[in-house]
């Protein structure tokens, strides 16, 4: 029988992650990852995204304690490398949502949330109630053809006041115009005093690049993890 687990190879990987990072309808989106779903993991890892690794560790410095009963919401939890590396840490009760049914499927078969959604995030508000959870963590979604900045006041309406909200996004030269989009929406919910800025990490090496013009002077992309506080009542009232 075949290993598929060594079939894929970098240019398979290259050519599919190309196709994702481009700007698509929320429909045309989620066909994508739904034929995408089953190669998802071995493509991810072929150009060493990092992403979800360095994320959960930004994550990980503000519960020093014990994590088996922190509640974690995984928002576009994709197939579940966000919550292999919660559970790596020991955050034991982790709940996901994502728009494609057939990522989902995948995620599930990892037996590592106890709860999944789907929801078409972007186009409807999250199937959560107001204030649910201690962390809540976006990895990858935040970018050019994916998500649009307005879910992120979402985002914070979940998490729990004093609950930590981790998300990522690219820095390279296609997504600077949503970075910079993104940047404005988070400054605006710190300036309504919803929240609070604790940790910025740059990273060079955020994966491999998947185009010529991405790869001149260095062949990976940059990206960048933000995590911010959610402010407590009393806090926002004194802002």
């Amino acid at each position: 029988m075949e290993d598929v687990t060594n079939s894929r190879t970098f240019s398979d990987a290259k050519k599919v992650l190309a196709f994702a990072l481009k700007s698509t309808s929320a429909a045309d989106k989620i066909k994508f990852y739904d034929s995408w779903a089953s190669n998802y993991d071995q493509d991810v890892e072929i150009v060493e995204y990092r992403a979800p690794q360095l994320a959960v560790q930004s994550l990980v410095r503000h519960f020093p304690e014990e994590r088996s009963n922190i509640q974690v919401l995984d928002v576009a939890c994709g197939t579940g490398l966000v919550a292999a590396q919660l559970n790596k840490y020991g955050f034991g009760i982790i709940h996901g949502i994502d728009g494609s049914k057939t990522m989902l499927e995948q995620a599930k078969g990892k037996g590592l949330y106890q709860d999944l959604k789907q929801c078409m995030m972007g186009n409807e508000p999250l199937p959560v109630l107001t204030a649910s959870y201690d962390a809540v963590i976006i990895v990858g979604a935040l970018s050019e053809g994916h998500l649009p900045c307005s879910v992120i006041p979402e985002l914070c309406r979940v998490t729990k006041p004093g609950g930590y909200i981790c998300m990522t996004t690219r820095t390279n030269t296609s997504n600077i115009t949503y970075w910079r989009q993104l940047q404005g929406m988070l400054k605006q919910l710190e300036q309504q005093g919803l929240w609070e800025q604790v940790d910025v990490q740059q990273v060079n090496e955020w994966m491999k690049a998947v185009s010529e013009e991405e790869s001149t002077g260095s062949p990976y992309i940059s990206g960048i993890i933000y995590l911010y506080k959610k402010c407590t009542l009393r806090q926002s009232q004194q802002t």
